[in-house]
């Protein structure tokens, strides 16, 4: 995998990587005695299963069996090349690969083309506005927009020309391939004689990154009259709408700070929420929350607090992306906006100050969201109409995890409506078992026998399987073991995978390398058997092991296939008629037992 990188510059990356720090650019990671644990990226979960070593370099979900160390996260979770993989964390490292080296690891594919489009029409942008003359109008639109240098430092905001032909000019300047430049949303092509035009013009324009903070796309807002509104590029090879959040990578350490997000609908709020001083805002681009993003949220925070419109497809918008977000396991609050304003007016009139104040701090509850949400266009004077918003909110209030809330908002119902808290809590109470029951026969039964034949499968493991997986978890720790066991029995492991990894780990102590895990994963080849090493490196194991413990994994060993024939012959004595050769079989039977103990 890194033969076009000499093996040297690789083993200076890996030393000089810490894979704690780069899966917190991804992941949000807590300490939890010597690992870190979080939501696997690769899964998704509401309960922590991810775990990084810092001492061993290593990750491995126990949930869905992914793993291995600081390359292969970047290669699963990217979909790098190993090469690429390198090059990110050599550049993170300031380490400087040869030119040569650097060439092979960026090949000039259309991906690569894209990316270092956008990048050069983000620079050429930010320097139109600030710095010429062409810039002007953007200038006085920013102006008005109340935003300041800072913002517009900080987020790369920029301009583009009202011309055809700007950006077309520095690629064809700069040798980029044109068409690459209109598959990646940059350009347009005239159908009449294929010539290319520049797709933004006379537009404010806002960067795009992706987590990385790499520029993957462009948001265009409109200064004058021009139709659409806001123009946001296409989906591309390396930009899909669904799994991008707007300046994810600029408020991550504010988000992981307060472990809090706030999600706006647009990328102009998150700027001038930013100004603001709220600095752990992100958007989605034009499309509703996706699972995707909000499963990225929940890796990041365990609060999400919507800022949405105050109209009404903006207070359904933020119903939908409660639940989803709520699925995911969000503790989800509602940041709600006066009528006829969203976040970017509200601060231009009333300043920032009530913004935090009278906005993000008092935001609600989702529970209390959505019984405001309900009354919405309900007449509650009329009693039908009245007995159904009742009906709707204890629906609501049954699907609570927590007897106090669901207590608290009973409470609130029986006091507005004069209504006994007894029979509500009854109807409750019956809405949430006929709800549990339909839960339980459409969903909880095979999942429970899936979770149930999972959780048997990795916790009654046979005694042989225990042990080769414990023995080799002292191998990879210590070369004195691995000695000890390729003496005595060698690559004699009874699990294919396990036999194979043994194999690897005699080859890799034969070149005179010493014991280092994430170094030993770095050489396995295939991905099986590269998650399954990182699982067994990050066992936890008694790491002052005595002779005797080491000897009795390496019997168990021994003894397996033993066993296995002492199980044949009994299977052959129940099948034999005949008494005389079933008694011979039974007396060879008791012979092998006597040997083994």
């Amino acid at each position: 995998m890194s033969s076009r990188i000499p093996e040297e510059k690789i083993e200076q990356i890996r030393k000089t990587t810490d894979i704690v720090e780069v899966i917190s650019d991804y992941v949000q990671l807590k300490k939890q005695g010597r690992q870190y644990t979080g939501l696997c990226p690769f899964h998704g979960e509401k309960t922590p299963s991810f775990s990084v070593s810092q001492d061993k370099q290593l990750y491995h979900c126990f949930g869905c069996g992914a793993g291995g160390n600081v390359f292969s996260f970047l290669m699963e979770h990217e979909g790098y090349s190993f090469v690429d993989a390198a090059k990110q964390l050599a550049d993170r490292a300031n380490i400087e690969l040869p030119v040569s080296n650097q060439r092979e690891a960026n090949p000039n594919s259309p991906q690569k083309m894209m990316m270092d489009g956008h990048e050069l029409a983000a620079k050429l942008y930010h320097h139109v506005l600030t710095l010429t003359e062409e810039g002007s109008g953007g200038r006085e639109y920013a102006k008005a927009r109340a935003f300041q240098k800072e913002q517009l430092e900080h987020f790369q905001i920029g301009f583009a020309p009202n011309r055809w032909d700007s950006l077309k000019i520095i690629f064809e300047k700069r040798e980029f391939n044109l068409d690459v430049m209109a598959n990646a949303g940059l350009l347009g092509t005239r159908e009449s004689d294929q010539g290319h035009y520049d797709r933004f013009r006379n537009r404010l324009m806002f960067p795009i990154w992706d987590g990385q903070g790499k520029v993957i796309a462009f948001g265009g807002r409109s200064i004058g009259d021009e139709k659409p509104k806001y123009l946001n590029s296409a989906e591309t090879p390396i930009f899909h709408k669904s799994k991008t959040l707007y300046a994810i990578h600029l408020a991550r350490p504010s988000i992981r700070k307060e472990n809090a997000a706030i999600l706006f609908e647009g990328y102009v709020d998150v700027v001038a929420a930013w100004g603001a001083g709220v600095k752990n805002g992100v958007a989605t681009l034009g499309t509703a929350l996706t699972e995707e993003q909000a499963k990225l949220l929940r890796r990041n925070a365990e609060t999400v607090t919507l800022c949405y419109d105050s109209d009404r497809a903006g207070i359904e918008a933020a119903f939908r992306s409660a639940g989803i977000l709520e699925q995911v396991g969000c503790h989800v609050k509602i940041a709600l906006m006066p009528e006829g304003l969203d976040p970017d007016d509200f601060i231009r009139k009333f300043g920032a100050d009530r913004f935090k104040t009278d906005v993000i701090g008092a935001s609600l509850s989702l529970m209390a969201f959505k019984m405001r949400f309900l009354r919405k266009g309900k007449n509650l004077q009329d009693e039908g109409e009245r007995l159904r918003y009742i009906e709707e909110v204890l629906t609501e209030i049954a699907s609570l995890p927590r007897a106090v809330e669901r207590d608290h908002y009973l409470r609130q119902v029986a006091e507005e409506f004069s209504l006994s808290l007894d029979a509500l809590k009854q109807e409750q109470f019956q809405i949430y078992r006929a709800k549990k029951q339909q839960k339980r026969s459409d969903k909880e039964q095979p999942i429970k026998r899936t979770t149930t034949k999972a959780l048997s499968q990795k916790k009654l493991l046979p005694a042989y399987k225990n042990a080769e997986r414990l023995l080799l978890a002292h191998m990879m720790r210590d070369v004195e073991i691995a000695e000890q066991v390729q003496e005595r029995i060698g690559g004699q492991f009874n699990v294919d995978e396990y036999h194979a990894i043994a194999a690897y780990l005699f080859a890799y102590y034969g070149e005179g390398n010493e014991a280092d895990p994430s170094r030993f994963v770095q050489r396995l080849d295939d991905p099986t058997l590269m998650r399954i090493a990182s699982e067994l490196a990050m066992l936890p194991i008694n790491e002052e092991c005595s002779d005797q413990e080491i000897i009795d994994y390496m019997k168990q060993i021994e003894n397996y296939p033993k066993w296995v024939d002492i199980q044949q012959k009994e299977l052959l004595m129940k099948q034999e008629h005949d008494p005389v050769a079933a008694a011979r079989l039974k007396m060879e039977i008791i012979q092998m037992k006597k040997q083994l103990h």
